[in-house]
């Protein structure tokens, strides 16, 4: 026991250093006057850890080809490793290292001269696959821009950089966790392009529910910052048992793609800090692909997805699916790709894929020509066997559009739905950016899951009733409407009396604390 407490607290204490390190980096960041806000400061922290983390790892696999007698081709050459330009202290500061970052051709630290840092790493790309690794390096790079203008204050980000360490495992496992509160960061930003990124107690709902087997593949086709990735490599980890299951986990199960630079970065780096070695994201707008040129052996077994909602798509991407389908509604898009991008049973697997979807209230109910015509189409062509209705506020404070999850794979079509809702915590109204949605809070709904019964929260229907609304998903919860119908009328004027009650106590601290406020 006492050695676990050791071991406990050494984990603490290397917790509190880090973040107490990057709480300083962003300090010093807030002090140059090239950076605006957050939406500027972090992606030069991220591509500043993605450096340092690389030239770890580098260190690490060189080390390991020495002592197997091997050659070991690096990703990045010297003078352009972490080491050589960014670990000492007093190395290049200023102008000289600005310059060195941010121009064609530049003095590098070695004195000789050559392509800048970045055009250095843009290039990679044109420089052989090293695993794919070097178009990873290249794509990351190609939509990063340095902004700042003091070289002394990025000198001293670097050195405070510097003291990560990604070769212990301890300081990897603690920074991930680090990390993921930085990720959450992102979401101020992402707003406005109709991109929420997904609370982990969703994913890991998602991922534990539509449990995926080692020897399946898996996509996300909006990956974003790759939090379904990372949840579904934790649950495939444990079924790993050979060295050759192993690098099957590795390089051939889980693929991502993402179209904006900074989320793919950060889904890179994430992925790399949780321990997936060579992640197989892909660079670009998922929904450039023609749908009718996707075949048998492009298809997938799983796909778990939160796609962008309430953006539009401009019409070359529309013009990428069916005349009678296309609509400029990016939730609507990608139901339609994730549709053709699921497994056909028979064709490899003898079962076919499954998905599950985070889709905003419009798609269930909006009964316009063509988001009728898409339901439709997942109704009579695969099995819709369970929707999620989640509680308001989940995405908040980043948007309050009510959102759902779908359940459905390509095995038959949709006979029985299954509805479940998930309460708000007693108490509680909504949920905010303090108090957000707990894991645990789905115990219920996960006991549900393998024991299906009609009750408080869950409630059925059949595609022919839904097929009579017009295709119409929106179903509210017919049980919790006829206990309401119920409730004797002189308790229902006391349960609003007794809200009312509580309303006016709440306005009147409220006022109290203005008072005190103005004082």
């Amino acid at each position: 026991m006492p050695r676990t407490k050791k071991t406990t607290k050494a984990k603490l204490t290397t917790a509190q250093q880090l973040s107490a390190l990057i709480k300083s980096a962003r300090q010093i960041l807030r002090k140059d006057k090239g950076l605006n806000g957050d939406a500027d400061r972090l992606p030069l922290l991220t591509w500043v850890m993605f450096l340092k983390f690389l030239d770890d790892l580098e260190q690490r696999h060189e080390e390991e080809a020495e002592l197997d007698g091997k050659p070991y081709v690096p990703l990045i050459e010297s003078p352009y490793r972490w080491r050589d330009w960014a670990a000492k202290p007093d190395g290049i500061n200023g102008d000289e290292l600005l310059a060195f970052i941010n121009h064609d051709e530049a003095t590098r630290p070695d004195g000789s001269r050559g392509p800048g840092l970045f055009a250095y790493l843009r290039a990679q790309g044109e420089r052989g696959n090293h695993n794919g690794q070097r178009a990873v390096i290249a794509n990351v790079f190609r939509g990063v821009q340095n902004r700042m203008v003091s070289g002394y204050l990025l000198r001293d980000i670097l050195n405070k950089v510097n003291g990560i360490h990604f070769a212990s495992s301890d300081e990897v496992h603690t920074l991930s966790h680090l990390y993921e509160s930085m990720l959450r960061e992102m979401r101020d930003a992402a707003g406005d392009s109709g991109e929420f990124y997904t609370p982990r107690p969703i994913v890991r709902f998602m991922v534990e529910v539509t449990a995926p087997q080692l020897g399946e593949m898996l996509l996300d086709p909006a990956c974003g910052t790759g939090g379904f990735l990372v949840g579904a490599y934790e649950y495939l980890k444990p079924q790993v048992k050979t060295p050759a299951q192993r690098r099957q986990l590795q390089h051939e199960t889980l693929y991502g793609q993402e179209a904006k630079p900074l989320p793919y970065m950060l889904a890179q780096m994430n992925l790399l800090l949780h321990g997936v070695e060579s992640p197989q994201i892909s660079y670009g707008n998922t929904l450039q692909q023609r749908l009718n040129e996707i075949g048998h052996a492009e298809r997938v077994d799983v796909i778990l997805t939160n796609p962008p909602f309430g953006g539009e798509e401009e019409a070359g991407i529309k013009a990428n699916f069916p005349p009678n389908l296309q609509t400029s509604e990016t939730a609507l898009l990608f139901l339609q790709y994730i549709m053709r991008k699921l497994r056909v049973a028979g064709f490899g697997p003898d079962k076919g894929g499954r998905a599950a979807v985070v889709v905003p209230n419009g798609t269930l109910f909006d009964v316009n020509a063509v988001p009728a015509l898409i339901k439709q189409h997942l109704l009579t062509e695969f099995n819709l066997h369970t929707v999620v209705r989640l509680p308001e506020g989940v995405f908040a404070p980043y948007t309050d559009i009510p959102a759902n999850l779908l359940f459905f794979d390509r095995n038959g079509h949709t006979q029985d739905i299954w509805f479940y809702e998930l309460p708000q915590p007693e108490g509680r109204r909504k949920y905010t950016k303090t108090a957000p949605l707990q894991y645990e809070e789905f115990a219920d709904c996960l006991a549900w899951w393998q024991n299906r019964k009609e009750g408080p929260h869950a409630w059925r229907t059949t595609a022919v009733e839904v097929e009579a609304r017009g295709w119409n998903l929106d179903l509210k919860n017919p049980i919790a409407r006829q206990e309401l119908e119920h409730i004797d009328p002189a308790e229902l004027v006391a349960q609003m009396r007794g809200h009312e009650v509580e309303a006016q106590k709440l306005l009147g601290e409220i006022e109290k604390l203005m008072v005190e406020v103005k004082a």
